[in-house]
Protein backbone atom coordinates (compact mmCIF):
# COMPACT_ATOMS: atom_id res chain seq x y z
CA UNK A 1 0.00 0.00 0.00
CA UNK A 2 1.26 3.55 -0.97
CA UNK A 3 2.03 6.03 1.96
CA UNK A 4 -0.35 8.78 1.94
CA UNK A 5 2.11 11.51 2.68
CA UNK A 6 2.55 13.78 0.16
CA UNK A 7 4.75 17.15 -1.37
CA UNK A 8 2.40 19.18 0.60
CA UNK A 9 2.33 17.74 3.93
CA UNK A 10 6.39 17.31 3.84
CA UNK A 11 6.47 21.21 2.88
CA UNK A 12 3.81 22.09 5.07
CA UNK A 13 5.88 24.09 8.15
CA UNK A 14 7.39 26.70 5.88
CA UNK A 15 7.96 29.19 3.05
CA UNK A 16 9.64 27.62 0.07
CA UNK A 17 9.52 29.17 -3.70
CA UNK A 18 10.16 27.57 -7.06
CA UNK A 19 12.15 29.51 -9.52
CA UNK A 20 14.07 29.70 -12.87
CA UNK A 21 17.42 31.32 -12.97
CA UNK A 22 19.72 31.76 -16.44
CA UNK A 23 23.42 29.84 -15.60
CA UNK A 24 25.19 30.84 -18.24
CA UNK A 25 22.46 30.81 -20.97
CA UNK A 26 21.09 27.27 -19.64
CA UNK A 27 17.26 27.97 -17.92
CA UNK A 28 17.61 26.04 -14.39
CA UNK A 29 15.12 25.27 -12.29
CA UNK A 30 15.35 25.45 -8.30
CA UNK A 31 13.56 25.09 -5.41
CA UNK A 32 14.19 27.95 -2.50
CA UNK A 33 13.26 28.06 1.20
CA UNK A 34 15.70 30.20 3.73
CA UNK A 35 16.36 34.26 4.11
CA UNK A 36 19.29 35.37 2.38
CA UNK A 37 22.13 36.44 4.61
CA UNK A 38 22.14 32.80 6.13
CA UNK A 39 25.09 30.89 4.91
CA UNK A 40 24.05 29.25 1.55
CA UNK A 41 23.51 25.62 0.86
CA UNK A 42 23.15 23.85 -2.38
CA UNK A 43 21.51 20.77 -2.48
CA UNK A 44 22.19 18.11 -5.32
CA UNK A 45 19.70 15.18 -7.02
CA UNK A 46 21.06 11.87 -8.07
CA UNK A 47 21.33 10.22 -11.89
CA UNK A 48 17.75 11.11 -13.78
CA UNK A 49 16.69 13.00 -10.59
CA UNK A 50 15.17 16.34 -9.80
CA UNK A 51 14.72 18.97 -6.79
CA UNK A 52 11.81 16.88 -5.26
CA UNK A 53 13.94 14.56 -3.60
CA UNK A 54 14.82 17.33 -0.85
CA UNK A 55 10.89 17.52 -0.91
CA UNK A 56 11.24 16.32 3.46
CA UNK A 57 14.31 18.01 3.82
CA UNK A 58 14.25 21.78 2.03
CA UNK A 59 11.79 23.63 4.78
CA UNK A 60 14.04 22.46 7.47
CA UNK A 61 17.47 23.15 6.07
CA UNK A 62 16.16 26.70 5.13
CA UNK A 63 15.62 27.42 9.12
CA UNK A 64 19.68 27.79 9.32
CA UNK A 65 20.61 27.92 5.53
CA UNK A 66 19.81 29.95 1.90
CA UNK A 67 18.58 26.80 0.68
CA UNK A 68 18.48 26.19 -2.92
CA UNK A 69 17.59 22.34 -4.67
CA UNK A 70 18.16 22.55 -8.34
CA UNK A 71 17.24 20.33 -11.19
CA UNK A 72 21.02 19.74 -12.57
CA UNK A 73 21.56 20.30 -16.45
CA UNK A 74 19.83 17.93 -18.49
CA UNK A 75 17.20 16.77 -15.36
CA UNK A 76 13.92 17.49 -14.28
CA UNK A 77 12.89 21.52 -15.96
CA UNK A 78 16.46 22.45 -16.23
CA UNK A 79 17.61 23.02 -20.18
CA UNK A 80 18.74 19.62 -21.48
CA UNK A 81 21.41 20.77 -24.10
CA UNK A 82 22.64 17.33 -26.64
CA UNK A 83 25.83 17.11 -25.01
CA UNK A 84 27.71 14.14 -23.22
CA UNK A 85 27.09 14.57 -19.51
CA UNK A 86 29.77 13.39 -18.06
CA UNK A 87 31.27 15.31 -14.31
CA UNK A 88 32.81 18.37 -15.40
CA UNK A 89 29.81 19.06 -17.29
CA UNK A 90 27.51 19.13 -14.09
CA UNK A 91 30.86 21.09 -12.46
CA UNK A 92 30.56 23.93 -15.26
CA UNK A 93 26.99 24.23 -14.73
CA UNK A 94 26.95 24.69 -10.67
CA UNK A 95 29.63 27.12 -10.76
CA UNK A 96 27.54 29.29 -13.19
CA UNK A 97 24.62 28.42 -11.21
CA UNK A 98 26.33 29.70 -7.80
CA UNK A 99 27.91 32.85 -9.63
CA UNK A 100 24.47 33.54 -10.88
CA UNK A 101 23.11 33.56 -7.37
CA UNK A 102 26.20 35.84 -6.00
CA UNK A 103 27.77 33.46 -3.97
CA UNK A 104 31.08 33.26 -3.08
CA UNK A 105 31.22 29.93 -0.78
CA UNK A 106 28.48 27.76 -0.32
CA UNK A 107 27.79 24.40 1.72
CA UNK A 108 27.28 21.93 -0.95
CA UNK A 109 25.30 18.45 -0.31
CA UNK A 110 24.96 15.73 -2.72
CA UNK A 111 23.25 12.75 -2.89
CA UNK A 112 24.49 9.66 -5.66
CA UNK A 113 25.57 11.54 -8.54
CA UNK A 114 25.29 15.28 -6.83
CA UNK A 115 27.53 13.86 -4.25
CA UNK A 116 29.90 12.97 -7.37
CA UNK A 117 29.22 16.36 -8.77
CA UNK A 118 30.04 17.74 -5.18
CA UNK A 119 33.09 16.51 -4.97
CA UNK A 120 34.71 17.17 -8.07
CA UNK A 121 33.69 20.36 -7.56
CA UNK A 122 35.39 20.86 -4.27
CA UNK A 123 38.30 19.68 -5.90
CA UNK A 124 38.76 21.92 -8.38
CA UNK A 125 36.95 25.28 -6.79
CA UNK A 126 38.19 24.19 -3.16
CA UNK A 127 38.06 28.02 -2.15
CA UNK A 128 34.53 28.34 -2.94
CA UNK A 129 33.13 24.94 -0.32
CA UNK A 130 32.96 25.92 3.11
CA UNK A 131 31.18 22.48 4.13
CA UNK A 132 31.05 19.17 2.13
CA UNK A 133 28.60 16.16 2.37
CA UNK A 134 28.68 12.85 0.00
CA UNK A 135 25.15 11.02 0.83
CA UNK A 136 25.77 7.47 -0.62
CA UNK A 137 27.96 9.55 -3.19
CA UNK A 138 28.91 8.11 -6.95
CA UNK A 139 32.63 9.07 -7.89
CA UNK A 140 34.61 5.83 -6.12
CA UNK A 141 33.22 3.02 -7.64
CA UNK A 142 32.89 0.42 -11.27
CA UNK A 143 30.28 -1.98 -10.83
CA UNK A 144 29.02 -3.28 -14.00
CA UNK A 145 25.76 -5.14 -12.27
CA UNK A 146 24.49 -1.54 -10.27
CA UNK A 147 25.81 0.05 -14.00
CA UNK A 148 23.79 -1.91 -16.01
CA UNK A 149 20.53 -1.82 -13.92
CA UNK A 150 20.53 1.44 -13.35
CA UNK A 151 20.96 1.77 -17.12
CA UNK A 152 17.85 -1.13 -17.63
CA UNK A 153 15.26 0.72 -15.49
CA UNK A 154 16.40 4.31 -16.40
CA UNK A 155 15.51 3.77 -20.19
CA UNK A 156 12.15 1.63 -19.36
CA UNK A 157 11.19 4.41 -17.50
CA UNK A 158 11.89 7.20 -19.63
CA UNK A 159 10.97 5.32 -22.75
CA UNK A 160 7.70 3.85 -21.87
CA UNK A 161 6.86 6.71 -18.92
CA UNK A 162 4.02 4.16 -17.29
CA UNK A 163 3.20 4.46 -13.70
CA UNK A 164 4.83 1.01 -13.34
CA UNK A 165 7.71 1.68 -15.29
CA UNK A 166 8.68 4.42 -13.28
CA UNK A 167 7.14 4.19 -9.75
CA UNK A 168 9.64 0.54 -9.85
CA UNK A 169 12.90 3.12 -10.92
CA UNK A 170 11.67 4.94 -7.75
CA UNK A 171 11.22 1.70 -5.71
CA UNK A 172 14.65 0.55 -6.66
CA UNK A 173 16.41 3.11 -4.55
CA UNK A 174 14.74 2.81 -1.55
CA UNK A 175 15.09 0.21 1.59
CA UNK A 176 11.38 -0.10 1.88
CA UNK A 177 9.47 0.54 -1.35
CA UNK A 178 6.08 1.44 -0.14
CA UNK A 179 7.86 5.28 0.86
CA UNK A 180 7.33 5.87 -3.00
CA UNK A 181 4.50 8.02 -2.90
CA UNK A 182 1.98 8.51 -5.32
CA UNK A 183 2.96 11.65 -6.42
CA UNK A 184 6.72 11.51 -6.20
CA UNK A 185 5.75 8.81 -8.90
CA UNK A 186 3.45 11.33 -10.69
CA UNK A 187 6.38 14.09 -10.51
CA UNK A 188 9.08 11.98 -11.95
CA UNK A 189 6.43 10.66 -14.61
CA UNK A 190 6.10 13.78 -15.86
CA UNK A 191 9.54 15.15 -16.03
CA UNK A 192 10.19 11.76 -17.92
CA UNK A 193 7.81 12.51 -20.24
CA UNK A 194 8.55 16.19 -20.92
CA UNK A 195 10.09 17.65 -24.14
CA UNK A 196 14.13 16.61 -24.73
CA UNK A 197 13.80 13.93 -22.20
CA UNK A 198 14.31 11.07 -24.13
CA UNK A 199 16.49 12.66 -26.45
CA UNK A 200 19.01 13.82 -23.01
CA UNK A 201 18.73 10.59 -21.71
CA UNK A 202 20.90 8.35 -23.07
CA UNK A 203 23.88 10.98 -23.17
CA UNK A 204 23.18 10.99 -18.98
CA UNK A 205 23.61 7.60 -19.00
CA UNK A 206 27.03 7.93 -20.33
CA UNK A 207 28.07 7.83 -16.47
CA UNK A 208 27.27 4.10 -16.90
CA UNK A 209 29.73 3.32 -19.36
CA UNK A 210 32.76 1.53 -17.95
CA UNK A 211 35.46 3.33 -20.16
CA UNK A 212 33.66 6.91 -19.28
CA UNK A 213 33.28 5.81 -15.65
CA UNK A 214 36.74 5.58 -15.21
CA UNK A 215 37.55 8.94 -16.42
CA UNK A 216 35.37 10.47 -14.43
CA UNK A 217 35.51 8.64 -11.19
CA UNK A 218 37.71 10.49 -8.61
CA UNK A 219 41.61 9.37 -8.38
CA UNK A 220 42.76 8.38 -4.30
CA UNK A 221 44.85 11.20 -4.60
CA UNK A 222 41.74 13.57 -5.48
CA UNK A 223 39.97 12.58 -2.58
CA UNK A 224 42.88 13.55 -0.06
CA UNK A 225 43.22 16.26 -1.94
CA UNK A 226 39.32 17.90 -0.72
CA UNK A 227 40.36 20.54 2.09
CA UNK A 228 36.23 21.11 3.01
CA UNK A 229 35.21 19.78 6.38
CA UNK A 230 33.35 16.91 4.60
CA UNK A 231 29.95 14.81 6.09
CA UNK A 232 30.58 11.08 4.25
CA UNK A 233 27.02 9.43 4.43
CA UNK A 234 25.79 6.30 4.10
CA UNK A 235 23.31 3.41 4.50
CA UNK A 236 23.21 0.04 5.12
CA UNK A 237 21.15 -1.01 2.58
CA UNK A 238 22.31 1.58 -0.45
CA UNK A 239 21.60 -0.72 -3.67
CA UNK A 240 24.70 1.25 -5.60
CA UNK A 241 28.03 0.26 -2.58
CA UNK A 242 28.46 -0.76 -0.07
CA UNK A 243 29.32 0.89 3.33
CA UNK A 244 33.33 -0.21 3.16
CA UNK A 245 32.85 2.26 0.10
CA UNK A 246 31.89 4.98 2.19
CA UNK A 247 34.08 3.96 5.13
CA UNK A 248 37.00 4.39 1.91
CA UNK A 249 36.00 7.78 1.42
CA UNK A 250 35.76 9.04 4.36
CA UNK A 251 38.72 7.39 5.11
CA UNK A 252 41.19 9.17 2.02
CA UNK A 253 39.39 12.86 3.02
CA UNK A 254 41.36 14.05 5.56
CA UNK A 255 38.84 16.41 7.19
CA UNK A 256 35.78 14.05 7.38
CA UNK A 257 33.84 12.25 9.44
CA UNK A 258 31.37 9.14 8.65
CA UNK A 259 28.17 8.37 9.36
CA UNK A 260 25.84 5.28 9.16
CA UNK A 261 22.11 5.51 8.83
CA UNK A 262 20.04 2.17 9.19
CA UNK A 263 17.35 0.82 7.14
CA UNK A 264 17.63 3.29 4.28
CA UNK A 265 18.78 2.63 0.93
CA UNK A 266 19.69 5.47 -1.59
CA UNK A 267 17.80 8.04 -0.45
CA UNK A 268 18.13 8.27 2.92
CA UNK A 269 17.10 11.84 2.86
CA UNK A 270 13.54 10.33 2.01
CA UNK A 271 13.07 7.37 3.88
CA UNK A 272 14.22 9.02 6.98
CA UNK A 273 13.78 12.71 6.95
CA UNK A 274 13.77 13.05 10.33
CA UNK A 275 16.95 11.47 11.13
CA UNK A 276 18.70 12.71 8.17
CA UNK A 277 17.67 16.22 8.82
CA UNK A 278 19.19 16.09 12.48
CA UNK A 279 22.92 14.87 11.54
CA UNK A 280 23.19 16.76 7.61
CA UNK A 281 22.05 20.15 9.75
CA UNK A 282 24.16 19.49 12.52
CA UNK A 283 27.08 19.05 10.10
CA UNK A 284 26.39 21.60 8.23
CA UNK A 285 26.33 24.53 10.82
CA UNK A 286 29.88 22.98 12.12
Amino acid sequence: MTSPRTFWIDLRAGAFEQGYLNASGYRTRYLHAGKKGLPPLILLHGVGGHAECYSRNLIQHGEYFDSYAIDLIGHGYSDKPQLQYEIDVYVEHLRAVIDTLGFDKVRLSGESLGGWVSARFAVKHPTRVERLALNTTGGATLNLEVMQRIKTLTMAAVQSPTWETVKARLEWLMADPTVVTDDLVACRQAIYRAPGMLEAMPHILCLQEPGIRRRNNLTDDEWRSIKSPTLVLWTDKDPTAAVEVGERIAGLIPNSQFALMSNCGHWPQFEDPETFNALHIKFLKG
